[in-house]
């Protein structure tokens, strides 16, 4: 018998904490052919979603998928994301949270969006590039720059405080 990997049960948990202290739960996903989200929102094969109870319908987390509705741009989406493919789920006020290696598996069966551009479909396909959306009314909030990778710790101005007015980060604890 296979053990039952973790990862769904720590991003459940991360997600009660964010929402039992007020915070926003946004989760950093890995696109690939089996990943459902709207392409126009995907940048460099990646994506950030807002999980909160405000910005979903129907979320449901489970051992192998998280699914929702969610609106970007005013037009309601069934999303999918197979918890294989998920980076990171974190506060987007603070930036608290946690980060995770994806799985090779995953990354096999990711095509850089060179396939799924071509494919015309009803927006739920991915690839494309990433707009910025409003994080309490939208499902999407930009992805992080490209300098700055989940898996990478991030720059720090010196004092490491971030307290000059930039975006909160993910503290990467290993």
């Amino acid at each position: 018998m296979q053990e039952i990997s973790t990862k769904p049960y720590l991003l459940r948990a991360l997600y009660e904490w964010c929402t039992d202290n007020g915070y926003t739960p946004h989760i950093a996903v890995r696109v690939d052919k089996s990943t459902r989200v709207p392409r126009q929102f995907v940048r460099d094969g990646e994506i950030v979603l807002n999980i909160s109870f405000e910005a979903t319908s129907q979320l449901q987390m489970g051992n192998d998928w998280i699914e929702f509705t969610a609106r970007f741009s005013g037009k309601a989406h069934k999303i999918e994301v197979p918890i294989a493919n998920v980076l990171a789920i974190y506060a987007r006020e603070n930036g608290q949270g946690m980060a995770f290696q994806v799985d090779v598996v995953a990354e096999a069966g990711d095509d850089d969006g060179g396939e799924a551009l071509a494919a015309a479909g009803d927006g739920d396909d991915v690839g494309g590039q990433a707009a910025a959306a409003d994080g309490a009314r939208g499902a999407a909030e930009a992805a992080p720059e490209p300098g700055n990778r989940v898996d990478e710790p991030p720059k720090s101005d010196g004092d490491g405080d971030g307290a000059k007015g930039s975006r909160p980060r993910l503290k990467i604890v290993k």
